[in-house]
């Protein structure tokens, strides 16, 4: 069994592979250098939930806020990070999907690293990893059906990753929302400032733009996490 030391230096390392591999990525995408953005300008984020929360809808509404693709009003809502066949058949994320795009805040471009995480509890594997290779996650919650199960269970396996927590209430478009008692329910569960609350619909778009605001101004940057988990090899190592 791996020394908590080496643990922190492979998760460390595996954090600077991916981040590394998304800077590329996004590089091409966009056809921007490298060296346009500072470490401090670089947040790796994902977003968690129970399933049929909201997830995947939402990342593709990120998408499109930030130009990745753009959505065509005349045809079908296709969520464009659910590609497989099993996944397109039953409406149901299995394997985390990343994607990388550029969001401008503060007057500058920030370059984000969203990783698109399975609901369902068989497949919470898949969200380990993802949180393994990010600096905060965003708990997305239904406004109609308020924490659940695997809201706990995401929520426990962040904290234990130290990770920042952006906290969002999806589906205010419905009718039978109750975002106010479901934002009541994460203040005393969570003990979550209910102004810190992000409300979101990610069918309409409404606060998406928030939301991204709140990972560039709550979540570290990538730079910040991998002096702190170097810190944590130090002292494992003391």
């Amino acid at each position: 069994m791996a020394a908590p030391a080496d643990a922190y230096h492979t998760i460390a390392l595996t954090r600077r592979l991916i981040s590394r591999a998304l800077v590329c990525l996004c590089a091409c995408v966009h056809q921007l250098s490298v060296e346009t953005f500072e470490p401090e300008h670089i947040r790796n984020f994902c977003i968690v939930a129970h399933i049929d929360h909201g997830k995947t809808t939402l990342s593709n509404r990120i998408l499109e806020l930030t130009g990745v693709i753009v959505r065509d009003a005349d045809a079908k809502d296709e969520l464009v990070l659910d590609n497989l066949q099993v996944e397109k058949e039953r409406g149901i994320t299995v394997k985390a999907q990343t994607c990388t795009m550029v969001f401008q805040h503060a007057g500058r471009p920030h370059l984000l690293n969203l990783i698109d995480t399975p609901g369902h509890v068989d497949f919470s594997y898949e969200v380990s990893r993802s949180l393994a290779a990010c600096e905060g996650a965003v708990l997305l919650v239904d406004a109609a059906q308020g924490i659940q199960a695997q809201t706990v269970a995401n929520w426990l396996l962040a904290i234990d990753g130290g990770l920042e927590i952006v906290y969002a209430v999806n589906k205010i478009d419905m009718p039978n929302a109750n975002a106010p008692a479901v934002i009541a329910d994460l203040h005393r569960t969570f003990g979550v400032d209910p102004d810190h609350v992000v409300k979101v619909s990610a069918k309409t778009g409404v606060g998406v733009a928030d939301l991204l605001a709140a990972v560039i101004q709550h979540i570290p940057p990538y730079a910040a996490r991998t002096n702190l988990t170097h810190t944590r090899e130090r002292d494992a190592a003391c």
